[in-house]
């Protein structure tokens, strides 16, 4: 088993009345890319400060490449790299002059601070930033040039905090192909984000952190196998008011029998959608118990569900514009 990068038990840490870190435990393989999900104020963003010593645990323990943050907190600094939720470079100066200022307060001599500086403007297409001031630069190239300076000492963590929020998907995807890159030149990379989709592109592993302490972990394929395949029905509108409304709670109903979990209903789309582990249930059965009741469909999918869903179901969430279909009590019905 590959020696942990990163390393945290029963990390606790407040802020007056607000228990951010309930015990989070992590367990980061070397080499690998690791999501750290979780709803806003979960504790995510905390539990990268503590590991990058930026904040003291109240009590447990946390280790970065085999180094206590609390008792080596220089030994731990000197591994890492860190890129916040806000960009760290200087607007006044250009993108040479911040990246080769960072290299020497991290002691680099002149000439290598300069050749890095060069290799890393490269690196991230920000030639175009190197003689201008960053304040004349675009959002993503600032973030670009805020991750090229964590790289500047070739650190063998690298800690993400929301690295692409805001980004263009050009932008994005260069900097997705630079944390692919460094993950297969070895570097540990431990990524916070909002964006389902960034995880299950680039983790390994993902660790969901729900009220400060670890909820679930796993690989994405793990998680989603955890939840089984989504049902999925389209309505079709073949007439306005209460017919259209009660084609949708047919379909409801029907979902409802068929997978045995509560079906979410989205009016507005006319969809119903609903979770299944039944490996008996298949497309062309699905199909013929919605024509058997008369539902009139445009559209019908089983499918294996997103890493979005995922996150949803297990943090107890519910898509935006969506609610459950209740039953009636007592009688396994759908309610009206």
């Amino acid at each position: 088993m590959p020696t942990p990068a990163v390393l945290t038990e029963g990390l606790h840490k407040r802020f007056g009345p607000v228990h951010a870190l309930r015990g989070l435990d992590l367990d980061v393989p070397e080499g690998t890319v690791c999501g750290l999900l979780g709803p806003n104020g979960a504790g995510k963003t905390t539990a990268v400060r503590i590991l990058a010593t930026l904040t003291a645990p109240d009590s447990g323990t946390a280790r970065v490449t085999g180094h206590d943050v609390v008792r080596n907190p220089a030994a731990v600094r000197r591994s890492i790299g860190v890129t916040g939720q806000y960009a760290s470079v200087d607007a006044d100066l250009t993108g040479a002059e911040n990246l080769r200022l960072f290299a020497r307060l991290n002691g680099m001599r002149s000439a290598a601070a300069r050749s890095r500086t060069s290799e890393l403007l490269g690196r991230f297409g920000l030639e175009e930033a190197a003689d201008r001031p960053v304040r004349t630069c675009s959002g993503g190239m600032r973030r670009r040039l805020d991750l090229a300076a964590s790289l500047l000492t070739r650190p063998a963590v690298l800690f993400l905090d929301e690295p692409t929020t805001g980004l263009d998907p050009q932008s994005r995807g260069r900097i997705w192909d630079t944390v692919r890159e460094l993950a297969r030149a070895g570097t540990t990379v431990l990524l916070t984000t909002q964006y389902l989709e960034e995880a299950d592109q680039l983790a390994d592993r993902i660790v969901l952190v729900d009220h400060g302490t670890t909820s679930v972990r796993g690989t994405p394929a793990e998680l989603k196998a955890r939840i089984g395949s989504y049902a999925e029905v389209v309505v079709a509108e073949e007439a306005a008011g209460e017919a259209a409304e009660a084609g949708v709670l047919a379909a409801a109903a029907v979902l409802d029998r068929l997978t045995g979990s509560v079906p979410v209903l989205d009016h507005e789309r006319r969809t119903v959608a609903a979770v299944t582990t039944d490996p008996a249930l298949t497309l062309p059965r699905l199909v013929r118990e919605l024509d058997a009741e008369g539902v009139p469909v445009v559209d019908a999918s089983l499918r294996p569900p997103s890493l979005d869903e995922v996150f949803l179901r297990l943090t107890g969430a519910q898509p935006q514009q969506s609610r459950q279909c209740p039953r009636t009590e007592g009688t396994g019905e759908i309610a009206a």
